[in-house]
């Protein structure tokens, strides 16, 4: 007896397993969460991954001889229909879950899993919801997500806060040395606050075309959000604690504000820091004064310098700085010059565009040793 049995496009069947198998957990110790749930039904094929955490269904067009439903392990099968060099693929399974899978002169028989075993993927109900451009989202998401906690020592830093206020939405990551934020004008957002894990929003960037204005919706309820991305769904855990008071850890007043060309800071962030490595850390010692800016360092195998111009308001000052998270906030920057914003040697630095706060990052200085 068949279990089920359809064909479609192995290109189309690529992209989307490539992308799906991405919410599937590299192993468990729930064999079916290592698999892609195959649903063949109505003329289409359905395809799920998920890891528990986080989920990822689309489906494509099949011709459906038999419909029904299995699990295949992911990474094999995704690995199967990589290699294989037809233009359509053919699966049948038998009620003992022996797959067929057939493209070309190419043939492999694999055992299934049943589908009873794959775990449901949470339904987010209620009307809580807003929908944004494709591009703008995926400016949000990758402005903000370099500065998401890596450690879960508090693990709703480990994802962004979606703070959203009347008429704009903001984005929020910290990690206990910088903070990122990003704001935008979002007509009807309503009032709502939550926090989606940095893994969730890293799979949604690679699905958003930064190019396109073409609408996401975002559906959210107490302890889950849905992402519906052209043709995908992606439904993730939401995290849950006390996300820190961002508003009170940005400084409120302007002491030295220096105006510079951002892609000169940053080779001269990377040119003063070849003397530093993991086994050679130091701090960037930056000085501001004058028109330009100073930098230095020095390791156990020797000292680099190097100064740019700038424009710079306010009186001379000197901070020190983790190269690293200088360079990763200059990155996230997507203007050609940025304002720096200093307020004492000790207090976060604000990196913001020339005009506006459109986004805000926050780096802590690195208290500085006497020369």
């Amino acid at each position: 007896m068949i279990r089920l049995k359809f064909n479609c496009d192995r290109n189309e069947l690529f992209e989307v397993i490539s992308n799906v198998s991405r919410a599937v957990s590299p192993k468990s110790t729930l064999a079916a969460l290592e698999g892609i749930l195959l649903r063949a039904q109505s003329g289409r094929l359905y395809l799920s991954g998920y890891d528990l955490d986080m989920g990822m269904s689309a489906s494509i067009e099949a011709n459906v001889a038999e419909e029904g439903e299995i699990v295949l392990t992911a990474k094999l099968f995704v690995d199967m229909i990589r290699r294989m060099a037809g233009e359509r693929v053919s699966i049948e399974s038998d009620e003992k879950l022996l797959t067929e899978i057939k493209c070309g002169l190419t043939e492999f028989t694999i055992l299934g899993i049943p589908s009873e075993e794959f775990p449901e993927l949470p339904a987010v109900t209620g009307d809580e919801g807003f929908s944004l451009p494709q591009n703008m989202l995926k400016s949000m998401i990758d402005q903000t997500l370099f500065a998401i906690a890596t450690n879960d020592t508090k693990p709703v830093h480990t994802g962004s806060l979606f703070e959203m206020d009347g008429n704009e939405l903001s984005v929020v990551s910290v990690d206990g040395f910088r903070l990122a934020l990003r704001r935008e004008k979002l007509a009807g957002a309503g009032e709502a606050s939550f926090v989606v894990p940095g893994k969730t929003l890293s799979e949604i960037s690679k699905l958003l075309d930064g190019e396109s204005d073409e609408l996401v919706e975002v559906s959210h309820s107490r302890k889950h959000i849905i992402f519906q991305v052209s043709g995908y769904a992606v439904v993730s855990r939401l995290l849950e604690g006390e996300f820190l008071d961002y508003k009170a850890a940005i400084p409120p007043a302007e002491g030295t504000v220096v105006t510079v060309s951002k892609r000169a800071l940053i080779e001269s962030v990377e040119r003063t820091s070849l003397l530093i490595s993991d086994r050679l850390k130091s701090p960037l010692r930056v000085k501001f004064d004058g028109e330009c800016i100073k930098m230095s360092c020095s390791t156990a195998i020797g000292k680099a310098y190097d100064e740019l111009t700038c424009k710079i308001e306010g009186p001379p000052m000197e901070m020190g700085f983790n190269n690293r998270y200088l360079l990763d906030a200059l990155r996230a920057s997507d203007c050609d010059e940025v304002r720096l914003v200093i307020n004492g040697p000790l207090s976060p630095m604000k990196m913001l565009p020339p005009d506006g706060e459109n986004f805000l990052f926050l780096v802590l200085p690195v208290r500085l040793k006497a020369e």
